[in-house]
């Protein structure tokens, strides 16, 4: 072969004429551990998707939530608060003789665990609407809850917190003026 086209063969061989085999790469060097480091943390465990939570598991909290206000309704129910010393007087009306928007809102109860509707009514009103909503809240949560579907929130904007404050402040002065005696338990 001459010319442009002769292949010159440049790497080493031995005596023999066998190539030389390449030398070993070495590893390359790993870096010290810095003195002040933390060690890795294992990653967290994967957490179960909504829908692979088990109904008894989402029913839980409704379920104790609902059976903590029976409870409380049952005890009422059956201590009577029409009797004198079973449950502290309320203190706005001891100090000063005005009823708030919450007074005979236990003897409501009392009457609405009996169910008498016309005595909780007038005992307090506006605690037989919040035992309605209440339970409409309830209802919605667990069929909710057993469907796998997100817990109801309950978030009003402001304005209709202020609306509710000014209900119970309308309620609680006409409970107060002789016109609305009706209101007063």
């Amino acid at each position: 072969m001459t010319g442009e086209n002769q292949l010159v063969d440049a790497s080493p061989r031995t005596p023999d004429g066998a190539p030389v085999p390449p030398a070993p790469v070495p590893p390359a060097p790993v870096p010290p551990a810095p003195v002040n480091s933390v060690p890795a943390m294992p990653a967290p465990a994967p957490t179960a998707a909504p829908e692979q939570v088990s109904r008894a598991r989402r029913l839980a909290l409704p379920a104790f939530t609902l059976a903590s206000v029976a409870a409380a309704f049952a005890y009422v129910g059956t201590v009577d608060p029409n009797e004198p010393g079973h449950y502290p007087v309320c203190p706005l009306f001891r100090l000063t003789g005005v009823l708030c928007p919450g007074c005979g809102g236990l003897r409501s109860a009392h009457a609405f665990a009996h169910g008498d509707l016309v005595t909780a009514l007038g005992a307090n009103a506006m605690a037989v609407v919040g035992y309605f909503g209440f339970a409409v809240f309830m209802a919605l949560w667990l069929v909710r809850a057993y469907r796998g579907a997100p817990a109801p929130r309950f978030a009003p904007q402001p304005r209709y917190w202020w609306a509710i404050g000014a209900v119970a402040l309308v309620f609680s002065v006409i409970r107060n003026l002789p016109f609305g005696s009706a209101l007063a338990p």
